[in-house]
């Protein structure tokens, strides 16, 4: 069996989409349900939750029931042991008996106000919660301990090598709006945090990695920490609820909102219904409260934070999260897709060409259905009335753009379309939630890109990451191989802590079975290595470089894959090393995924400045994301060592330019998932020498040869898809003109990006396009 993952037949999960076979690995982590869930029959699907024995005594709800608000105390019930509730959109729930025969609606927000019982203030005390990675394993922890006012959290993530870890010190008002904050420890990759924040007399000042400075207040205000830790989502929400809030302005700035999204059947806690917080980044946070608004988790559809006692709930909070963000992403798609019910023709265009690296005359492209039926010049096209029209008022058709290195969740699809990325190549995710938001984007029910699969493939180790499937011995790293193939996965993705006598013989599995091999370089062994061993592309630049940077038992799974990059500026890039490992790549046609972008971020960020590689777009950001843009990953002590990052950084785009003189082929990958980054990834390839059109054609048709769909995407031609983007300037003589999109389209489905921007709380970029309908109806 691999770890973490045994072969079962799931028929229910078949059924939910729409499946007949056997769908492999399925986590199953219904052991750590709470005790006695199974004896009393709670079933845990994954929107309400109900017992399932009925009762056939008829009973009244008792009015004294702490279990029930009052608000539905005059109800009939025919079951005496339980209450469901279905939520029924907006605020509204239907409180049902367990026969199903409806009783009554009522507000979700009374439900939730009046069973809660109100503000009351915490007693001292000690709440221990795990974190969960998104398979299951365990990942951090934090302690919340409480005395009267003074709260403090002990807070560490050790996950991949890598994790916040720090300590924290809050005194809360009797409105739990902190009055002083404190944080010492270490972010992601160990750069040392410090963060302050007092309230006194009416000024509120703060220090973070990010920014300081002090605000005068009317009345306490929220602050909104830099380094925090899931904990902090609950105190949010909990100042907000207690003081009768909906929204409230923060510091350093936004507006934080709290919505109460359902109840949530929790033994123990008769008032537990999930929330969803916005404000502070262009997506949301999703947490359980309980008594008090007391936080018991905070979740996504990955990392899950809950109380210790309460971790068999982690899967059904995860089924339920991306149930609920589902449920919103097919809204924005029933609104922010444009479909048309007649061709559609593109007038006045200039289209880009990855072939010639040029732009074409100005053309009319016309769009049936998902495919371009025709490109006429301007002087030669008949202009029909009975067709959907855009004037492209002299802008590019660029081709669709692709991230070659993404980890893809349901709002990184809709940014991937917002920015002009139409197909994406998912390096390491959930099967199981991979393979339901391909599904959901294949229907056409979520906006998305195209999705390539890698399969990660890790080994066990105490830096493991907690993504894929971990095997613990050889068999099963083969027999993870065969499972990926079985279920239609493009390649293999390799992870640090592979044992590397497993690599040859894991290659040679996947190639026999047509499946290609990527990855990092597994600790203790050389990019050389891994190339003869049959790696058909590597991961990150940074993998390939430290095979020339680090000695042979520098451990590649600690940070030192990244610190260790200093080392770059030192690197002479014509040495015999360098040259063995260029002329193996060509030998052996081994590309590069280069995700420049993540080391520009990783390399060269510094507290309280942007980043180069984030300026393009950051200050469209919400507050959020531009504060975590704000913060160093890597710790600069001296002049020397920030100089030796900078310095390694350029070695790095040297690094480019001598793979793709030496006919390597590049492909932009990013690591990152809001799309945006791919703009900054083929900028730097012209920093480091490539024309923008060499850039261009990298970024579309190049990755379509790579992956074998280049006869009907990559360029735009008559019969091929309808995948491109608008954009008023000319991308050949600039860059990052390609940041300017008024126009995608996918499939012949039409997207605004000002529209898709401002629906996630991001300023947008460019003014739309105006789509005219019809003039006339075509004859027959």
């Amino acid at each position: 069996m691999v770890s973490g993952v045994h072969l079962q037949h799931d028929p229910e999960a078949s059924r939910r989409r729409g499946h007949q076979f056997d769908r492999g690995p399925v986590r199953d982590e219904a052991h750590h349900r709470p005790a006695g869930a199974r004896d009393q029959g709670i079933e845990y699907p994954r929107m309400a939750m109900k017992r399932e024995t009925p009762c056939a005594f008829p009973a009244r709800i008792d009015e004294s029931d702490t279990k029930f608000p009052a608000a539905a105390a005059s109800l009939t019930c025919k079951c005496k042991h339980a209450r469901g509730y279905t939520p029924q959109g907006g605020n509204m729930v239907l409180v049902r008996c367990l026969q199903g025969a409806a009783l009554g609606a009522l507000s979700l927000a009374a439900l939730v106000m009046v069973s809660s019982g109100g503000a009351q203030a915490q007693p001292s005390g000690e709440d221990r919660y795990v974190i969960l990675s998104g398979g299951g394993e365990e990942a951090g922890h934090l302690i919340a301990r409480r005395d009267g006012d003074r709260v403090e959290i002990d807070y560490e993530v050790d996950s991949n090598g890598r994790g916040a870890e720090n300590t924290q010190t809050l005194v809360l008002g009797d409105d739990f709006i902190p009055r002083r904050w404190e944080i010492e420890g270490s972010s992601l990759f160990g750069d040392p945090v410090e963060e302050s924040m007092r309230l006194s007399d009416g000024v509120l000042t703060w220090s973070s990695q990010p920014d300081s400075g002090e605000v005068r207040v009317d009345s306490p205000r929220l602050y909104i920490a830099a380094d925090d830790s899931p904990w902090s989502q609950g105190l949010y929400a909990r100042a907000l609820l207690n003081n009768g809030l909906s929204e409230a302005p923060v510091v350093p700035g936004g507006t934080l909102r709290i919505e109460t999204v359902q109840p949530y059947a929790l033994e123990g806690e008769p008032s537990a219904a999930i929330y969803r917080l916005t404000g502070l980044s262009s997506g949301g946070s999703y947490i359980l409260l309980g008594e008090d608004y007391r936080l018991i988790a905070s979740f996504s559809s990955g990392s899950v934070t809950i109380l210790d006692a309460y971790r068999g709930e982690a899967p059904a909070l995860r089924d339920l999260h991306s149930d609920l963000e589902a449920a919103r992403f097919r809204e924005l798609q029933a609104d922010l897709a444009h479909g048309f019910d007649a061709p559609v023709q593109i007038r006045n265009v200039r289209i880009f060409d990855p072939v010639s690296l040029q732009l074409g005359p100005l053309s009319v492209v016309t769009v049936s259905g998902r495919d371009i039926a025709t490109i006429e010049t301007a002087d030669t096209a008949v202009l029909r009335d009975d067709v959907h029209v855009i004037d492209g008022e002299g802008g590019t058709l660029v081709p669709g753009l692709h991230d070659m290195h993404a980890h893809v969740g349901m709002s990184d699809a809709l940014n991937y379309i917002g920015t002009g990325v139409t197909s994406v190549r998912d390096m390491g995710n959930s099967p199981d939630r991979l393979e339901d938001l391909i599904g959901l984007i294949e229907s056409g029910e979520l906006a998305g890109p195209r999705i390539v699969r890698a399969g990660m493939l890790e080994g066990r180790s105490p830096y493991s990451v907690h993504t894929g499937i971990t095997a613990d011995t050889l068999d099963e790293a083969l027999e993870a191989v065969r499972w990926y193939a079985a279920h239609g996965y493009w390649q293999i993705k390799i992870y640090n802590s592979l044992h590397p006598e497993w690599v040859e013989p894991v290659a040679a599995e996947a190639s026999r079975l047509g499946l290609g091999v990527t990855g990092h370089i597994p600790a203790f062994v050389t990019p050389d290595e891994a190339i003869e061993a049959g790696y058909d592309e590597i991961a990150h630049v940074n993998q390939l470089m430290l095979g020339w940077l680090l000695e042979p038992d520098e451990d590649t799974r600690t940070p030192i894959r990244l610190t260790g990059m200093q080392r770059a500026a030192a690197l002479e890039l014509d040495t015999a090393p360098v040259r063995h490992t260029v002329e193996l790549m060509r030998e052996h046609d081994v590309a590069l995924d280069t995700t420049g972008v993540t080391l520009e971020l990783l390399m060269l960020s510094r507290s309280g400045e942007y980043p180069e590689t984030a300026m393009a777009y950051v200050e469209h950001m919400p507050i959020g994301y531009r504060r975590n843009r704000k913060r160093a990953f890597v710790t600069v002590e001296t002049e020397e060592q920030d100089a030796a990052y900078r310095a390694g950084f350029q070695r790095i785009l040297d690094t480019f330019a001598l793979l793709h003189e030496n006919g390597i082929q590049l492909l932009p990958g990013t690591d990152s998932g809001t799309g945006f980054p791919v703009h900054r990834e083929l900028a730097l390839y012209v920093e480091a020498g490539l024309s923008p059109g060499e850039a261009l054609a990298l970024g579309t048709l190049r990755a379509e040869e790579y992956l074998g769909r280049d006869q009907w995407l990559g360029s735009i031609e008559r019969g091929k898809r309808a995948d491109f983007f608008l954009i008023p300037g000319d991308p050949t003589q600039d860059i990052t003109e390609i940041g300017r999109i008024r126009l995608v389209m996918k499939d012949g489905v039409a997207y605004l990006p000002s529209e898709i921007h401002t629906r996630l709380g991001i300023e947008p970029f460019a003014e739309p396009v105006a789509i005219r309908p019809p003039q006339a109806h075509s004859e027959g």
